[in-house]
């Protein structure tokens, strides 16, 4: 690590320490290092197996056109049970337990910001641990979907649909209301592994109020904007400063 990256590392430690509300606002880099791909930067991987692009097949007309395309590659591509917290999710998670980190906003549906024992997770794009009969609404969950074959199927013969967000369906409103609020009252946002690409999740750091923060691999369009950005792994970031 350079002088440079040092010195950044220094000043979000400092920002979170004179914080009284940090919020964290994620997506799909936090999750990489556990091992869970970001389907965006692997499309031609997917496209060899698959005669479409993820996000037509992630999408709710195509859910419904083509379920059981659907759910082989749902089951291919989209769950992993295996997958362990690391250290992003971990040092979150004892951030909240010092009474610093007042919530976690997430675009990720992998469960692991819980795992990792963080309490208070705002999933914008659902859960693939919750599922639920699309005809009696009675919940199960993810081994319902990952141990069956085909299309999923409840004991009353509805499809099992995973609450997750598709393509064409819109955010639920009581998350994004709760985010909104989040952001809002926050002395510091720290957005972290996420391009801000997707809409509307990525207009949330526009109710910002507080000071910004962006760790990220890569450029964000947030980082004109930002008090402080930091180009690295947001597991090697956080893990220095909690």
């Amino acid at each position: 690590m350079d002088m440079e990256q040092a010195a950044r590392i220094r000043q979000l430690r400092e920002m979170i320490d004179s914080a009284g509300r940090v919020v964290f606002f994620g997506g799909a880099g936090v999750s990489t290092e556990s091992g869970i791909p970001d389907f965006r930067s692997a499309d031609g991987l997917y496209r060899q197996n698959y005669p479409y692009p993820p996000e037509t097949i992630l999408s709710r007309s195509f859910y419904e056109r083509h379920p059981d395309i659907f759910f082989r590659f749902y089951r291919e591509k989209m769950l992993f049970p295996k997958a362990e917290p690391n250290s992003a999710h971990l040092s979150l998670a004892e951030l909240e337990r010092r009474g610093k980190l007042t919530a976690v906003i997430t675009q990720n549906i992998d469960g692991l910001h819980q795992k990792a024992g963080s309490r208070r997770v705002l999933e914008l794009h659902g859960s693939v641990l919750r599922n639920h009969c699309q005809q009696c609404g009675r919940f199960y969950g993810l081994e319902a979907v990952l141990e069956s074959e085909g299309i999923p199927r409840c004991a009353c013969g509805g499809r099992i649909k995973p609450d997750v967000v598709l393509y064409e369906e819109g955010l639920d409103e009581e998350t994004v209301r709760q985010s909104v609020q989040a952001v809002s009252q926050a002395d510091l946002l720290i957005v972290g592994g996420t391009s801000l690409a997707v809409y509307p999740a990525a207009g949330l750091i526009d109710y910002c109020r507080g000071r910004l923060a962006v760790l990220n691999k890569s450029a964000t369009p947030a980082d004109e904007q930002a008090d402080l950005v930091i180009r690295a792994g947001i597991g090697q970031v956080l893990s220095q400063v909690i």
